[in-house]
């Protein structure tokens, strides 16, 4: 709606985990290089955690997306709470299996079988646990610490990588033999001011706007309103280039985010 009047080419702050969105601030370099080391020593599990609207979930399709060659088959689980042949039968069916079998015993056969086959073939076979933190079952915990013994002697068959919400990291702390089991832990935190005026360039960058569209005091507000989080920052310059737009102003100035703000709160 606003686009063609910011000389935007595309809406840059929809909540939506676009890798093309990615900012590669340094906490969020690291946490992607956390996972992919975890991939190529064959480590096992990892469990990347951090707060709501952090942008867990854009790490997690950005990893997807360098994963993406024939080297790798992947299984991207985004709503857990199932039981546990459901889960089990999930993977199986992003494995390749489009009718998974019922019985729990069928279903762990043929993941074996497709761990042995992609192995054989060359492949590296990875299990992504989005929003784990919401799994309130114990027993799935112990299933996904089961699919670890599908290993040879001297490797792993699968990596596992666990994404989730602070919460995730007592979930699994409860199981001990699991905790011990994550090679790889990492955390996303928050934004910096300075990662969020450069979160909001980018952002504007990828929607091929280089010229700066917020005032400096602005971004100051923005990034006093949504303490860093990208989902916030993003819900309120979203609803800033539209108050703009509306306004018909050459900027968004200070005056604009405080308006919006109060609208959201």
């Amino acid at each position: 709606m606003y686009e063609e009047y910011w000389g935007l080419s595309e809406k840059p702050f929809l909540s939506t985990p676009d890798p093309r969105f990615l900012y590669n601030s340094a906490q969020y370099q690291e946490a992607l290089t956390r996972l992919i080391y975890t991939i190529q020593e064959g480590l096992g599990a990892g469990m990347l955690t951090g707060i709501f609207g952090c942008g867990k979930t854009v790490i997690a399709q950005t990893l997807l997306l360098q994963l993406s060659g024939e080297k790798y088959k992947t299984a991207n689980i985004a709503n857990p709470r199932l039981d546990d042949v459901d889960l089990l039968r999930m993977i199986v069916h992003h494995l390749g299996i489009t009718e998974p079998p019922i019985r729990k015993a069928d279903v762990l056969n043929i993941l074996h079988d497709i761990l042995l086959n992609n192995m054989r073939n060359g492949k590296e076979t990875i299990i992504i646990i989005d929003e784990a933190h919401t799994i309130d079952n114990d027993n799935i915990f112990e299933e996904l610490r089961l699919l670890l013994n599908f290993q040879l002697k001297d490797r792993f068959l699968l990596t596992l990588l666990l994404v989730g919400q602070p919460e995730l990291k007592q979930k699994i702390d409860k199981n001990i033999q699991l905790e011990q089991r994550i090679s790889v832990k990492c955390y996303l935190g928050s934004l910096s001011a300075e990662d969020t005026q450069n979160y909001i360039i980018h952002r504007l960058a990828v929607a091929n706007k280089t010229e700066p569209i917020f005032a400096e005091k602005a971004i100051s507000s923005i990034f006093s309103y949504s303490g860093g989080i990208p989902r916030r920052i993003n819900r309120l310059c979203d609803m800033c280039l539209l108050a703009g737009f509306a306004k018909k102003t050459d900027r968004v100035d200070d005056d604009v985010v405080q308006e919006e703000i109060k609208g959201l709160e």
